[in-house]
């Protein structure tokens, strides 16, 4: 048979591929056309030419014609259009060719499909584009992973460290780079046609897992924090400069000043205060202007709304922008010339405020001080500018306007860990709270307050900074664990923040403090970004939206577009498309700022297991931090770190878990372990990767008389409450003995229940032993 004419090969392709899932293959064409022996040469050579002259497109042994699209085909998520659906491009060579998938089409799977993520997609022409519907999705297109090398005979495997991911790479022994097992890696995916483990290739050997210096990692890796920014993202930056527009006003003259951690490399706000004749201040707090250079749609504007905010662990940051930009262009470094964006408020001298304004300027850091140099100089044991005791002046007024606001004072003292120049622990100090550091924090509250406030006069949609009530379920917790502890809290519908300031008072003096307040902040709701004012709990302010770091955080950032597009201030505002889609990048900026949340508090957990294994066997001051009816969370005096005691191994007796008292008693003699009380302890078991640390009690329960004491002496409301028409009835009558045992079946049924921990401590993964029968 003679071999078809190019255009019924053409014909052939295009007409298959319009109707099958797949394109059609060689294989496919030479049987349709009855081609067979030495004639199957003569069809490679006549599709190889018809690709030549662009006629076909040839993907290996699968022939298309250029640009037309296969009814059914992988897709990735490239971005989000003005109308608030996704952009697509098809993963192979079709990549230039833009697919629309429509927002609820993206969210009929769940979870809801998203920016990156890869689905297996139907195509249909509507008009002039094309529109995808979702059959299968394939989640994030695999890339390079960190993961732990386990060696084999030939070669081995890199499981992810991260627990997201079901995936692992397959190695051959010449692309192991010299790994060893269990040695943490970074490995990248090589190209693979058919089925089949993916392999790949180790790019990196980091070392042993347990090493110090790589639990960061691992704890950026579980939360998919990117640590290295694209090369497009790089090369916008370098090619930015320091240009400023007509909108920016000349205040290279007034004496600025930034008061920052020592060792902070990133300044973005510097303050200054100005007496009035009347006793009042004159206020200027000058943020680094990011959004003159970070513009909406740019290659830089999406990498920093992907990462949502910079990351903070204690060997490592990574920032939500650039080195070129975060520690350069946009930190306002001594001396320097800077582009910012100022707002300037007058508060009289009881630090209410009067007025405020916003502009652009160009500005110089007249000084850079350490928070330790700012208190030297107002305590008057160092010399320094004569602006630093006006600074302070005008916080002492704010400090009056804070006190009639009475916000919620959770001034916890913080723990620092020190590590050296190679990451490993060398100690652990807490952290030193002065007036310094709350003279910068009134003034950005306040600068913070007045953003809000500007973009509702102006009736913008913005990103607030919401924190809502306390959940009733979680303040009826909370109020459970501190009757014990003779502490009272009132109805859930009555609380105030000035409620749990008295209780964090009492605290203080009576040496509970750390406990109480993490019990406090445990009750809390979570501070989120919304769209939707609901205010601010915890600072008691009606309206609060983030703007003094838009370095280190994206939020700050969109509400520095809205006032300059709200004012008029020249380039880099907010564009019409960005309002409205800004409830989305809300909800995924909380998402993120969780994510960094999580990854400092394994960090540190796992830094802290890691430094204390070495003093394994040893005897630590402690403090119960929760109970839960299989054992006891300690949290340690001297380093803050979190471990956990089996109520197995708590002696021969049995102990039973009494819920309203936050208690483990014993069933012989009444005695208990309780929340708050003061422990000795015994290291047994680190788990470094895990973070975890598992003890032994030394110390011995309090005993059931001193119980009765601490009752007594706590108030009447933390005993079970009679009805008002119970506490009428002068002649009541005692409860039968129905009533009686109805309601100890009650509370056995209670205790049958269990009960959540009341600590956020990860427990340790150990196998419990069957209980032995009482004898």
């Amino acid at each position: 048979m003679s071999l078809p004419t190019d255009k019924d090969l053409v014909a052939y392709v295009e007409r298959e591929n319009a109707e099958r899932k797949t394109p059609v293959t060689r294989r496919d064409i030479a049987r349709a056309f009855g081609v067979k022996g030495a004639e199957r040469a003569e069809l490679r050579r006549a599709l190889k030419r018809l690709e030549d002259e662009g006629k076909l497109s040839l993907d290996g042994k699968r022939a298309k014609r250029p640009g037309q699209l296969p009814p059914v085909t992988v897709l990735v998520v490239t971005g989000m259009d003005d109308e608030g659906d996704l952009t697509c491009s098809l993963t192979k060579d079709e990549a230039e060719t833009k697919v629309v998938l429509p927002s609820k089409e993206a969210g009929r799977v769940k979870p809801a499909i998203g920016v990156g993520d890869r689905f297996l997609g139907k195509l249909r022409k509507d008009g002039d584009r094309v529109v995808a519907s979702v059959l299968k999705p394939l989640g994030k297109p695999q890339g390079r992973m960190l993961g732990v090398f386990r060696e084999e005979r030939e070669g081995g495997t890199v499981e992810p460290v991260s627990r997201k991911s079901k995936s692992f790479f397959r190695i051959e022994k010449n692309e192991t780079l010299g790994a060893k097992d269990g040695d943490l890696v970074w490995a990248e995916p090589k190209p693979q046609r058919g089925y089949g483990p993916q392999k790949g290739r180790i790019t990196e050997v980091i070392g042993s897992v347990e090493e110090q210096k790589n639990l960061s990692l691992i704890a950026l890796a579980e939360q998919d924090i990117p640590l290295e920014f694209p090369p497009q993202v790089l090369r916008e930056a370098e090619a930015l400069k320091m240009e400023p527009s007509e909108h920016h006003i000349d205040l290279t003259d007034r004496p600025l000043m930034t008061i920052d951690p020592a060792a902070a490399r990133d300044h973005d706000d510097a303050v200054h205060a100005e007496k009035l004749e009347d006793g009042g201040f004159r206020l200027t707090v000058a943020i680094a202007d990011v959004s003159y250079f970070v513009r909406p749609g740019s290659a830089l504007d999406k990498e920093a709304e992907k990462r949502g905010n910079s990351v903070y662990l204690p060997d490592r940051v990574v920032p939500m922008l650039p080195e070129r930009l975060s520690n350069d262009l946009c930190s306002l470094k001594e001396g320097q010339v800077r582009l910012a964006l100022c707002c300037e408020i007058e508060i009289d001298k009881s630090g209410s405020k009067r007025k405020h304004r916003f502009f652009r300027a160009q500005i110089k850091n007249h000084r850079n001080l350490a928070y330790e140099e700012a208190q030297a100089i107002e305590d008057g044991t160092e010399d320094g500018p004569a602006e630093v005791k006006t600074l302070f002046e005008a916080y002492r007024a704010l400090v009056v306007a804070r006190e009639r606001r009475k916000p919620l004072d959770l001034d916890i003292p913080e723990r620092r860990i020190e590590t050296d120049g190679s990451g490993n622990v060398t100690g652990v100090t807490r952290k030193e709270r002065m007036d310094a550091h709350r003279l910068i924090e009134e003034f950005m509250v306040l600068a913070n307050v007045c953003a809000a406030e500007t973009l509702q006069e102006h009736d913008r949609t913005a990103i607030y900074r919401v924190h809502d009530r306390p959940d009733p379920e979680r303040l009826d917790g909370l109020r459970q664990y501190l009757a014990p502890l003779g502490y009272t809290l009132p109805r859930a519908d009555e609380v105030r923040a000035s409620n749990l300031n008295g209780i964090l008072a009492k605290a203080r003096k009576q040496d509970e403090m750390d406990i109480i307040a993490m019990s406090v902040l445990r009750s809390q709701s979570q501070a989120i970004y919304d769209t939707e004012n609901i205010g601010h709990f915890g600072l008691s302010l009606k309206r609060y939206a983030h703007f003094t770091s838009p370095i280190r955080r994206y939020a700050d950032l969109t509400v520095h577009r809205a006032i300059v597009r709200a004012l008029g201030l020249g380039p880099g505002a907010e564009r019409p498309e960005d309002e409205n889609r800004l409830d989305s990048v809300a909800e995924g900026i909380s998402q993120r700022e969780r994510a960094a949340v999580q990854a400092e508090r394994d960090t540190e957990a796992r830094m802290l297991a890691s430094f204390l294994q070495e003093r394994t066997g040893a005897t630590f001051s402690a403090r119960i931090s929760g109970v839960t009816r299989v054992g006891l969370f300690v949290t340690l005096d001297e380093t803050g770190a979190d471990g956990f005691i089996p109520a197995r191994t708590l002696g021969w007796e049995r102990f039973e878990f009494d819920e309203t008292r936050n208690a483990l008693v014993s069933e012989r003699n009444g005695s208990a372990y309780t929340m708050g009380m003061p422990v000795k302890v015994r290291l047994l078991e680190v788990t470094p990767v895990q973070g975890g640390l598992l003890f032994e009690m030394l110390t011995k329960p309090r005993p059931a008389e001193e119980l009765k004491e601490r009752k007594k002496a706590s108030p009447k409301k933390a005993e079970k409450k009679k009805t008002k028409k119970e506490a009428d009835r002068k002649d009541a009558k005692p409860p039968s003995r129905h009533e009686k045992a109805k309601r100890a079946a009650s509370r056995a049924k209670n205790r049958k229940k269990g009960d959540a921990p009341t600590s956020n401590a990860p427990p340790l993964s150990f196998k419990r032993k069957p209980k032995k029968k009482n004898r």
